[in-house]
């Protein structure tokens, strides 16, 4: 039988009895991959969102590794859960699945749920800019979308009190030296250190020699130095390392690429890792209330960053960061997992 375009035209086959069924939405910011999941797992129970977030994680999984990792995903797929809402005044919860686990908090990931709820009609929002209140895992996301014709062309949020954690400190890292690096928080910590002065190239090309020195200095700085949230010993923990360097466009306050999770590539500017960088630059002095920057992610895609008010978060003097960004609709898939399947909970190839 040779292959006609009306060959599926008449195809009524349905997986068997037994099979579980997936499905999700996918989009990208900046390039940054989000697959949402829209069905195939029951209400989540818990009172916060790390609550529900636990639960999962210890009962379910199977889907996040299936999801994120081959062959339905790749090893820098990005994921998220929509969940119940746990404040009174929010829309809905969400957190936020890799190839490692779980992390703290996703700036890119709330852009592109934001373009999602209101692009989709999932939430209907008022006048052409909506707003959302998120509950996610470090606590409430504020977020704003900009609409065209109804249509969301870019997304602002309010991000958690971003901190400096550590300034200027250095580090012996294996096959790198000595290593000047600060730690700062927003949302999720981060290690920053200089591309130029390690020898990095800021682009694709060069990605494998990025992943190496990013996990090198993550793991080194993970050993020698505490990493403690103020209050949720679940989000005290380095998520990744932030290299940051010289913009390709004279017109942009700079570039940076961060890898994360088990060697996970960023392929935006990071929203949680402009958050971190405005909070390390207004302590810094090198920036001032609401001056905004653009930033460049490996792919030359932007995120504005600003800090719009000083706060404190216990102990600490933080700021509130908020973060710019655009994101797209990519499609929408039915995944399914026989049971039978010997790598039906997905592998990794890093």
């Amino acid at each position: 039988m040779k292959h006609t375009a009306g060959f599926f035209k008449n195809w009524k086959w349905l997986p068997p009895e037994g099979w579980q069924e997936i499905k999700t939405i996918d989009l990208h910011t900046c390039g940054e991959p989000l697959r949402v999941i829209t069905s195939g797992i029951d209400k989540l129970p818990g009172d916060t969102i790390l609550e529900k977030r636990r639960f999962f994680r210890n009962n379910l999984d199977d889907i996040r590794t299936g999801l994120m990792w081959e062959p339905r995903g790749h090893a820098d797929m990005y994921g998220a859960v929509i969940t119940d809402p746990v404040s009174e005044d929010a829309d809905f919860g969400t957190f936020f699945l890799h190839n490692e686990g779980y992390s703290t908090m996703c700036g890119h990931a709330v852009i592109a749920l934001t373009k999602l709820v209101f692009d989709t009609g999932l939430i209907a929002g008022d006048g052409e800019n909506p707003e959302l209140v998120i509950d996610a895992p470090p606590w409430k996301i504020f977020s704003k979308a900009f609409r065209k014709n109804g249509v969301v062309e870019y997304v602002t949020f309010q991000n958690v009190p971003s901190f400096l954690l550590y300034r200027d400190e250095k580090i012996e890292v294996p096959g790198l030296g000595k290593v000047l690096f600060d730690v700062a928080f927003g949302g999720a910590f981060y290690a920053f250190a200089d591309a130029d002065v390690l020898g990095l190239d800021l682009t694709p090309g060069n990605v494998n020699r990025l992943i190496d020195a990013g996990r090198k200095i993550k793991h080194t700085v993970m050993e020698k130095y505490t990493i403690n949230h103020p209050y949720e010993e679940d989000l005290s923990f380095l998520y990744g390392t932030i290299f940051t360097g010289k913009a390709h466009n004279p017109m942009h306050h700079s570039r940076n690429v961060c890898i994360f999770a088990d060697g996970e590539v960023d392929r935006s500017p990071t929203g949680s890792g402009v958050s971190a960088r405005a909070a390390l630059h207004y302590a810094k002095g090198d920036i001032q209330l609401r001056q905004k920057i653009t930033i460049e992610s490996i792919l030359d895609t932007l995120m504005d960053v600003e800090v719009v008010a000083e706060t404190s978060f216990g102990s600490h003097s933080a700021v509130i960061p908020e973060v710019t960004g655009t994101a797209s609709i990519t499609g929408m898939n039915t995944f399914w997992f026989d049971p039978e399947d010997p790598l039906r909970k997905g592998f990794i190839i890093r």
